[in-house]
């Protein structure tokens, strides 16, 4: 296997949830609920996910639903930056 040049790079996960917090400056904190079967129970669990994510903006608001892009690390928890704002909150 050859090493990739630089101009190629791996495709970035981009994930999509609501905003939870916007208490921080440039940063707000996103939360991702997936519906998983349980394998023994078969039964639906919700499992929420919390992501740090970089709003340069800071225009996200409690409740709007984003899309965030994986980035590189910008602080100890901060690995996500938001890509657009798909949905106002009401």
């Amino acid at each position: 296997m050859s090493e990739p040049t630089a101009t190629e790079r791996n495709a970035r996960k981009s994930r999509e949830g609501v905003v939870v917090s916007n208490k921080m400056n440039k940063t707000i904190v996103i939360a991702i609920v997936e519906r998983i079967r349980h394998k023994k129970y078969e039964k639906f669990v919700t499992r929420t996910k919390k992501l740090y994510a970089h709003d340069e903006a800071n225009d996200a608001k409690v409740g709007d639903r984003v899309l965030v892009m994986e980035t590189r690390p910008m602080s100890k928890l901060k690995r996500w930056r938001v890509i657009e704002i798909l949905e106002r909150a009401k």
